[in-house]
C-alpha cells in the first residue's frame, strides 16, 4: 500500500440502513467513516433534500415527483423504498438535517448532486452553517462541474468520470479527457467507477495534482486491491468491512 489508507466514504444506505435517510448518516458516523455520501435533489420551492430519484411511489399509491412539489407538500409523505436489495418506508429528510449531523460529528460530507438546481441550494446551506471545510460536491459531470465552478468557485468538487468515455474510447483517450475536464473545472479530484481504475489513471491523476475517489466497492478483496493501488478514497456500503480492513492493514 502506498501512503495512507484511503479515506473511508460511507455510501448512503450503508450497512442495513435505507438510502437517503438520517439513519444511514448516523450509521456511517458510528462506524468510523471519514466521509459520508448522500444524494441531493431540490423541491419545487428550492429546498434541498436527500433523494436519489425524482419519482417515487407513496404508501397510498400516489406517484410523487420531488421537483413538482413544495417541501411543505412533500415533507409528510411516506414513500416506498425498494432499492439496493432493501425495502422499507421513509419520509424525506433535508440537506440541512444532514449538515447539522455532519457538523457535530466533525466528519466530511460528499454531496452527490442529482440536478443543477442543487448547486445553489447546497451552497446557501453550506454558508449558513459555515461548513466550507466539511463538504465537497460530486455528481458533477463536465458540464455541471463547470457550472458549479462559475456559480460557486469556493465549493470543492470532484469530477464524475464519464463512463461512456471508458466504454467507447481507448483507455488513453478516456483518461486524457477525464483529466482535462477535471482541470478545466478546477476540480480537486476524480470520482470514478472502480472497474475503470488502472495504475496509469492513478499516475496521471497524481501528476496533475488530482485525487482519485473510487466507487462503489463492497468486496473485501477489491478493497485491498484499490487500497494497494493508492486511491485516495473508497466508497462502500460495507463500511464495517472497510474499517476492519484498515485496522488490519495498518497493523
Amino acid at each position: 500500500m502506498t501512503g495512507h489508507f484511503p479515506w473511508i466514504t460511507a455510501h448512503t444506505g450503508c450497512m442495513d440502513t435505507l438510502d437517503n435517510t438520517l439513519a444511514s448518516v448516523e450509521e456511517g458516523i458510528r462506524l468510523g467513516a471519514d466521509i459520508i455520501e448522500d444524494d441531493i435533489r431540490v423541491t419545487r420551492d428550492g429546498i434541498a433534500i436527500l433523494a436519489h430519484d425524482d419519482i417515487w411511489q407513496s404508501v397510498n399509491g400516489r406517484t410523487i415527483q420531488i421537483s413538482a412539489l413544495s417541501f411543505e407538500e412533500l415533507k409528510s409523505v411516506e414513500v416506498i423504498v425498494d432499492y439496493a436489495g432493501k425495502t422499507g418506508k421513509m419520509t424525506f429528510s433535508t440537506l440541512e438535517d444532514l449538515l447539522l449531523l455532519i457538523k457535530g460529528s466533525g466528519r466530511t460530507v460528499n454531496l452527490d448532486l442529482k440536478v443543477n438546481e442543487a448547486i445553489d441550494a447546497a451552497a446557501a446551506l453550506v454558508h449558513k452553517h459555515d461548513m466550507l471545510d466539511q463538504i465537497f460536491l460530486s455528481g458533477c459531470g463536465a458540464d455541471r462541474a463547470l457550472l458549479a465552478q462559475q456559480r460557486h468557485p469556493e465549493l470543492k468538487k470532484l469530477l464524475n468520470a464519464d463512463s461512456e468515455h471508458f466504454l467507447n474510447r481507448s483507455y488513453e483517450e478516456a483518461l486524457e479527457q477525464t483529466v482535462s475536464d477535471a482541470l478545466a473545472a478546477a476540480c480537486f479530484g476524480i470520482n470514478i467507477y472502480h472497474e475503470f481504475v488502472k495504475p496509469e489513471l492513478i499516475e496521471q491523476a497524481k501528476a496533475n495534482g488530482l485525487k482519485v475517489y473510487v466507487w462503489t466497492v463492497n468486496d473485501v478483496s477489491l478493497m485491498k486491491h484499490y487500497a494497494a493501488l493508492g486511491v485516495d478514497s473508497l466508497t462502500t456500503r460495507a463500511v464495517e468491512d472497510l474499517v476492519q480492513l484498515k485496522k488490519s492493514m495498518q497493523q
